[in-house]
């Protein structure tokens, strides 16, 4: 069975840092990419990033290039958020993927998510 955990959201400052974990199990195929999408009250989801699975290449949402990296240690992926922001501001969601640029809307599987609050 599929299985996505989140942890490490929380309340930061503008300018701050957060690192969100994602502990995977349950995938018995290899899978295309692995990373996060948002999504803040009233908007539409939007990717963040993805890792690939074959290789481990990172692809990037516009809005996150060059503040957050996508990493990945055998069944954890990592999201390092540095400079937030407030329009960061969002539950975020570890979630299967498609590593392309732009990031496809394509979610086969996703976790419960976890809560990132940008503001003084």
């Amino acid at each position: 069975q599929v299985s996505l955990v989140e942890s490490g959201g929380g309340l930061v400052q503008p300018g701050g840092s957060l690192r969100l974990i994602c502990e995977h199990s349950g995938f018995t195929l290899d899978y295309s990419g692995i990373g996060w999408f948002r999504q803040a009250t009233g908007k539409e989801r939007e990717g963040v990033a993805c890792i690939r699975g074959s290789d481990g290449r990172p692809y990037y949402g516009d809005s996150v290039k060059g503040r957050f990296t996508i990493s990945r240690d055998k069944n954890t992926v990592f999201l390092q958020m540095n400079n937030l922001k407030s329009e960061d501001t969002a539950f975020y969601y570890c979630a299967t993927c498609v590593p392309m640029t732009p990031l496809a809307d394509e979610y086969d599987y996703w976790g419960q998510g976890t809560q990132v609050t940008v503001s003084s």
